[in-house]
């Protein structure tokens, strides 16, 4: 039998941190150059004080026909961030991933300092954990309301498809 793994043997070292005064501009074109959806924030002591999503960006920004070139990342960023230590099991960090509906975290140290950033792709790229499927069903599981079919009169003749939970059955997870 293996030793447990811990968040130390998978997650991402190194993360690109952005500043609380950066402009969600700045934001979007760093997440384009490191192809990632989400960048830790943090002020001068490099504290974790929020994480910036491409979701936040678009929600928060871009939808409400907010956005200008200088829009700061404390006007979008999620400012109650949720994040583990590295030396906490990736079983454990991975269950509280799932009971929350998250696919990445930030990692920090016992002193509480940002060390990297661990994501479900990392879990399911750097170990042979069985759980990482299933996490990855139950975090993608449509939030309530249910949403509903759109009118394909009034929409170009494109209607979204119904989810609901009985529909998942019918939805490959990549399990025999």
């Amino acid at each position: 039998m293996h030793a447990t793994r811990t968040i130390a043997d998978v997650m991402t070292r190194g993360a690109h941190t952005l500043s609380p005064d950066d402009s969600v501009i700045h934001a979007a074109q760093a997440m384009e150059a490191l192809d990632v959806g989400a960048l830790p924030v943090c002020d001068t002591q490099r504290r974790l004080v929020g994480l910036v999503t491409d979701r936040d960006i678009v929600l928060r920004a871009v939808a409400p026909n907010r956005l200008t070139e200088t829009m700061p990342l404390t006007e979008v960023m999620s400012h109650d961030v949720l994040w583990c230590y590295e030396d906490e099991p990736v079983d454990d960090v991975l269950d509280d991933m799932v009971q929350r509906q998250i696919r990445r975290l930030p990692v920090m140290d016992r002193e509480r300092n940002l060390v990297g950033m661990v994501s479900l792709g990392d879990v399911a790229a750097k170990t042979q954990n069985r759980g990482v499927g299933e996490a990855l069903a139950e975090i993608s599981l449509p939030a309530a309301p249910t949403r509903g079919s759109i009118d394909p009169a009034s929409a170009d003749g494109y209607a979204l498809p119904e989810v609901r939970d009985g529909d998942l059955s019918e939805v490959n997870l990549g399990r025999s």
